[in-house]
């Protein structure tokens, strides 16, 4: 049994009085503090982990300067912040000790669109691909790219200067931003912008914060003009902190405050909103994809790509694209970068094109493609390029830079304990010294017998290195400080800088070094906005005037000093927790992409794989903390039988009110909210498998506490569903009773109950000539004989809700010349696994698969109908019983169909059939890539037209929907992802290939919807 764990989580009576000032005044915003609250921005996408005093969430403008305003008060006086947005920061920006201000969960608004002017207002929270989803149809959008542009938040591009791929010619997010609203320390509202003539004295005459703002940048920009020119380097990227260069103009005299905002990394004041600029959309785009003998050839042909006048010129090593390829997004991407035969691929550039001259652009395109057919046609190519590929279709360019921009997160996938992490990634040169200076950087990294993964911007000089450590050793983290260092010595050689686009972060202390003279200067400009260093300190700078506090350090506390405290043998166990790098793309706000349903409709960093994954390794090391041995517990539930003592002293656990601030119970109310539905085990790009470690803690868990008494029903219910199935029209009549709902509800916490099919499967199959399966008889038979047979692995759920869907399965594989040989119903386990009942589940694997083995020797496909209990024989069974699980395999519906599509015939009078649209279970999708692509290829096989529809998670996910305390998120979670389908298509032409989807479509829309092969099995006679 689990200890109770009671972290030292208190928080400062000072702030706590904070908050109930807050909410006495009216604050309309959510202000947390408990400790997983303060524990999900605790991290970010960088190696450190500073936990705050809490969270604020301030809903609108009036909310962040009523913050502000409170926190001037004398009682008050001691807080201090650190605004947020996304969260994906490399270098730890928004990290602190204080209190955070996260704009990013409510202040999402869009307005102002001027589609004639171009120019748009956002708050701070609002992602840019969201931005770009709702001006689309205008022709527009905002131009500066960045590979986590599906989650990041223009806050904190503005306060990060955000760029990327295109750069060149869409330049940086602050050559967009037209004005800036924001919140200074005194509470005030202000709005920066272009300020010249009689405006700019008027500013500079105000006494008040604004007014000291306008005179102090306005004196350092003009006076030290000569200084600065000398001191920034004339780069594509403007270096964060603070832009001095631009925020001056002195031919007319022009201060623009918001420049000095665009980079302060939250150092200044508080952003709320912006008023950007819109570039329309291109009407040309193409992409050529070079290939390469070398990552160095790679390197040193850019120069002459960029002189070809292409928007981007984007590099990958081979590390990163081997990685993509052990990942699902290769399957997009495998038809558009090709092997060469014969030769080994090192590296490959990305080179795009794109405008609004069709005519100009493809003559740059084929341009480049005749310069490339003669590099490769000439003997003795010296640039080291063997072939190359070009994309003029959307989707494909789409799709390159999906693998491109995923790169970031894969790089965390490496196998080992030592993973490329982000600390000297973003360095910026000349582009003509790139090559030089990589080969020197390369051997730095060597020298110290570092493998590393390379990608990066190389028409800009900026190239993305992150070399592997393992943190969790002491010694590796002094190794970090000594390439750091090393990095900033060898960028000055080459006349460049250290953070060329991630920020600078925990590398502030480098600061003083590169500004010399000027750092003062910038001091100056933080005093004028910050005079007493309450905006996240340390950051940057520190306020001139102050000298008795420091910057933050590379040297400062990171994620692998807690990590350590956990045992190397649990870190490994729980590597689906612990791997998690904070990348962030659980947080990707499209509602069709699978991952995570859960964050995406509560918008609670806890809720998502990132919150998950991070409160697990917390449990674990607090747990170690405690002297709990955590697989030594595991393996003792796993040996214990039923203990009258052991179920008294869970009673006196769960009624206990010492209990009651259990750590652990933090931990389990994240995790009852997770749908299990998988996504993120292959959409993460580090693989943080969720309902993996889900699992695992609720089996620990309730080793400590009573479960509740539904998990009873759901442990059972693949026993009992075949014996309920027996007698469906007495069982839907007693389940339909008032009285058996509302006990059912009440006691077992279960609604919705669904109803058993009437036909039985039992009935529907003595219509068929289908059989049981006779393991001896079947042995007997020959080997081209079983050549005529599919095995049909059955369900509990499909054969006992859904009969139908099993009797069109066995009539489209008569019908295709096959005979259905019935196997008996083994419990698949999947149920138990999802509740923790991991002795259980592994039990009934074993058996499972001990069967299926012997089944699987007869040479006889044998196939399963649900995706979700299907998949389940793959990846939970090889988890829990390892190399013992065998080798049988069963195959989804869809994949038998493609061996067998020769068999499929066309179907009568295609041509006026209506088209289909296939909305794909979740787990399906996520752990089997191609199924949208497969179930499309069969039904055109079949003479069928059948459109994939890109959806989210339907929100029933096996029982999660019926139980009563998820009833509400089911219902909203489908209410935003699947009921829109239906307003545009028919729902009689929908289709959904899992159970629970069916299921919760019958719920919500009181009609059903067919599984696909119920389709094929309607048109093929």
């Amino acid at each position: 049994m689990i200890p109770k764990i009671n972290p030292d989580s208190s928080v400062d009576p000072v702030y706590l009085n904070y908050f109930s000032r807050l909410k006495s005044e009216n604050f309309q915003g959510d202000i947390e503090y408990s400790y997983s609250s303060r524990l999900a921005v605790a991290t970010d996408n960088s190696v450190y982990q500073r936990l705050p005093k809490g969270v604020i969430f301030p809903k609108n403008r009036d909310d962040v300067a009523l913050a502000v305003k409170i926190a001037g008060e004398p009682e008050f006086a001691g807080i201090r912040f650190a605004p947020r947005g996304g969260g994906t920061g490399t270098n730890g920006q928004s990290l602190t000790d204080w209190l955070v201000m996260d704009m990013s969960r409510h202040m999402r608004g869009i307005r102002d669109l001027n589609v004639e002017g171009r120019t748009v207002f956002v708050e701070s929270g609002v992602i840019k691909d969201y931005l770009n989803q709702q001006i689309k149809p205008h022709g527009l959008f905002f131009s500066p790219e960045l590979s986590t542009s599906n989650r990041a938040t223009f806050g904190g591009m503005i306060s990060n200067d955000s760029s990327g791929q295109g750069s060149l010619k869409y330049g940086k997010t602050s050559q967009h931003v037209l004005t800036v609203e924001a919140v200074l320390l005194d509470g005030s509202a202000v709005t920066f912008g272009p300020v010249s003539g009689d405006a700019l004295k008027a500013k500079m005459d105000q006494e008040n914060m604004e007014g000291r703002i306008y005179r102090t940048v306005y004196g350092i920009a003009k006076n030290k003009r000569e200084e600065i020119l000398k001191t920034f380097p004339d780069l594509n990227r403007f270096l964060t902190g603070y832009d001095l260069k631009h925020v001056y103009d002195p031919e007319t005299d022009t201060i623009d405050i918001s420049r000095i905002i665009c980079g302060a990394e939250g150092t200044l004041c508080f952003i709320t909103g912006a008023t950007v600029d819109l570039t329309p959309i291109p009407s040309y785009r193409s992409l050529v994809v070079i290939k390469y003998d070398s990552f160095d050839s790679a390197l040193r042909h850019a120069p002459v790509l960029v002189e070809a006048n292409a928007l981007s010129v984007e590099t990958v090593d081979s590390k990163v694209f081997n990685l993509a390829k052990q990942d699902i997004v290769w399957h997009s991407v495998k038809d558009l970068i090709c092997e060469v035969p014969g030769r080994t691929m090192d590296g490959i550039n990305i080179v795009e094109f794109a405008g609004w001259d069709n005519e100009l652009e493809g003559g740059r395109m084929k341009a480049l493609s005749d310069s490339l057919d003669k590099d490769l046609g000439a003997s003795g190519n010296t640039r080291g390029i063997i072939g190359y590929q070009t994309c003029t279709e959307l989707k494909d360019i789409l799709a390159v830079y999906a693998m491109r921009k995923k790169a970031v997160g894969l790089l965390g996938n490496a196998e080992g304990d030592a993973k490329p992490i982000a600390f000297t990634e973003d360095t910026v040169v000349p582009p003509k010294h790139l090559a030089d200076y990589i080969q020197e950087f390369r051997a730095l990294l060597d020298s110290h017998n570092l493998t590393y993964g390379m990608f990066g911007h190389v028409d800009s000089g900026v190239l993305h290195v992150r070399p592997a450590l393992d943190l969790c050793d002491p010694e590796q983290e002094k190794t970090l400080r000594t390439i750091s260092d090393s990095v900033v010595a060898l960028t000055a050689k080459y006349g460049g800088i250290m953070w060329g686009e991630h920020g600078r972060g925990f590398r502030s202390e480098y600061g003083p070094e590169f500004f010399g003279g000027l750092f003062e200067e910038l001091r100056k400009v933080k005093a004028a906005f910050d005079p007493n260093n309450r905006i996240n300190p340390g950051k940057i700078c520190v306020p001139y005037g102050i000298d008795n506090e420091k910057l933050v350090s590379v040297d400062d506390t990171k994620r692998g000093f807690y990590d350590r405290q956990i045992p190397v043998d649990v870190r490994h166990s729980f590597r689906a927790a612990v791997s998690c790098n904070g990348n962030g793309l659980c947080f990707n706000f499209d509602k069709t992409a699978p991952m995570c349903p859960t964050y995406k409709l509560l918008g609670d960093r806890r809720q998502s794989p990132k919150g998950r994954a991070g409160l697990t390794r917390e449990w674990l090391r607090l747990l170690q903390l405690a002297g709990t041995d955590i697989l030594k517990e595991e393996q003792a539930l796993n040996e214990s039988g039923f203990s009258l003592g052991v179920l008294f002293a869970k009673l006196r656990n769960t009624m206990s009110a010492a209990d009651r601030n259990d750590f652990s119970h933090e931990v389990r109310n994240v995790m009852d909210c997770c749908l299990a539905c998988k996504a993120c085990a292959s959409a993460c790009p580090v693989k943080v498998d969720v309902p993996d470690f889900r699992s695992r803690f609720l089996n620990l868990y309730f080793s400590r506490y009573l479960r509740p008494a539904g998990d009873l029903l759901v442990r059972n219910i693949e026993q009992t569903a075949p014996y309920m199935a027996k007698m469906p029209r007495l069982m839907n009549a007693v389940n339909g009773f008032a009285p058996v709902k509302f006990i059912t509800k009440k006691l077992w916490g279960f609604v919705d109950v669904p109803v058993m099919s009437y036909p039985t499967f039992s009935t529907l199959v003595k219509s068929t000539d289908a059989e049981y399966l006779d393991l001896d008889k079947m042995s007997g038979i020959s080997e081209q004989e079983r050549c005529n047979y599919v095995i049909l692995v059955q369900d509990a759920f499909t054969s006992a809700y859904d009969a139908p869907v099993i009797a069109d399965f066995i009539s489209l594989a008569s019908k295709m010349g096959k005979k259905v040989l019935i196997l008996p119903l083994k419990p698949n386990g999947k149920v138990m696994h999802i509740r923790g009942y991991m002795k259980a589940f592994a039990k009934t694997a074993r058996s499972t698969a001990d069967f299926y083995n012997r089944v699987y020797q007869l040479g006889i496909p044998m196939v399963g109908v649900d995706p979700a209990m299907t998949l389940c024989y793959r990846d939970e069974y090889r988890k829990i019983l390892g190399d013992s699980r065998g080798d049988f395999v069963v195959q989804m519906t869809q994949e038998w169909l493609l061996d067998n599509l020769d068999a499929l015939k066309k179907a009568e009078g295609a041509d006026g059939i209506h088209e289909y649209y296939l909305m794909a279970h979740c787990t399906q999708k996520s752990l089997k890539p191609t199924t949208h692509a497969d179930w499309t290829r069969i039904f055109g096989a079949a003479g069928l037209k059948l459109v994939p529809v890109p959806v989210g998670c339907c929100g029933m996910a096996g029982l999660y929907g019926h139980l009563k305390a998820n009833v509400e998120r089911s219902m909203q979670i489908y209410r935003e992802n699947w009921a829109p389908v239906f307003r545009k298509y028919p729902l009689e032409y929908c289709l959904a290939t899992g159970y629970s989807c069916r299921e919760q479509v019958r719920r919500m829309e009181g009609k059903s919807v067919m599984h696909p092969l119920q389709v094929l099995n309607m048109y093929l006679k």
